[in-house]
């Protein structure tokens, strides 16, 4: 089970990339992770479920202060964009091209999730990630669920050679999952250029959380 994160001294602890019942292969009701991140002690989460904002959007409505409204998107390759502030749906199997292109119409911030993970076939891939690298602000660093510990520090060094902000979060689908990968980055006001300011000064956290939380999301799909 994650701890209780401990707070760093005028900073905040932050996981980008949660899941709740709105996708397919998660179970958590939406309530349940709004109280299971104050339990914890993070000081926002952003909820990035599978092509919806549905779950954010109730979450939100719980928990303004804490919620960021996210999602992760699919896009026609396979592979997959995270991106946070969200006002709209971006519907799932868009060319990736048109899906930057709406998400940048709404302001969004736009991050990779997982992009060099060369054991998950929703990865973007280096070929794909480097062909719309200039199109992004960010990418994601470290992500809990990645088996390979390699292919976050891969996805660290790109980020780094393009001068990209780092993005990083437990991908939970379970709620003991939550708080795994987390930034510690200064506090913001909720909105997007607020939060890209901090994301300039973010430092990424957490442990990995092994395999188990695969074959939980799996017999979540079967259940649903």
């Amino acid at each position: 089970m994650t701890q209780k994160v401990d707070p760093v001294r005028g900073m905040w602890r932050v996981d980008l990339h949660t899941h709740t019942s709105a996708s397919s292969d998660s179970r958590i009701d939406p309530a349940a992770l709004v109280e299971r991140a104050r339990e914890i002690g993070l000081n926002k989460v952003a909820i990035t479920d599978h092509n919806t904002i549905e779950g954010a959007l109730s979450a939100q409505q719980l928990a303004p202060d804490l919620v960021i409204v996210g999602e992760e998107i699919e896009v026609s390759t396979g592979g997959e964009l995270i991106a946070y502030f969200l006002t709209e749906v971006i519907p799932r199997g868009l060319p990736v091209e048109e899906a930057l292109r709406q998400l940048k119409a709404q302001g969004a911030v736009i991050s990779i999730s997982h992009p060099l993970d060369r054991l998950r076939g929703s990865a973007l891939g280096e070929e794909m990630t480097l062909q719309i690298i200039d199109q992004v602000e960010a990418l994601e660093v470290f992500n809990a669920r990645c088996l390979r510990p390699d292919d976050n520090r891969k996805a660290a060094d790109l980020a780094n050679r393009f001068a990209k902000a780092p993005t990083a979060g437990s991908d939970a689908h379970t709620l003991p999952e939550l708080g795994a990968g987390y930034l510690v980055l200064p506090p913001f006001k909720s909105n997007p250029e607020a939060f890209r300011a901090s994301l300039a000064r973010a430092t990424p956290g957490g442990h990995l959380s092994g395999i188990w939380p695969h074959f939980a999301s799996t017999f979540s799909k079967f259940v649903k």
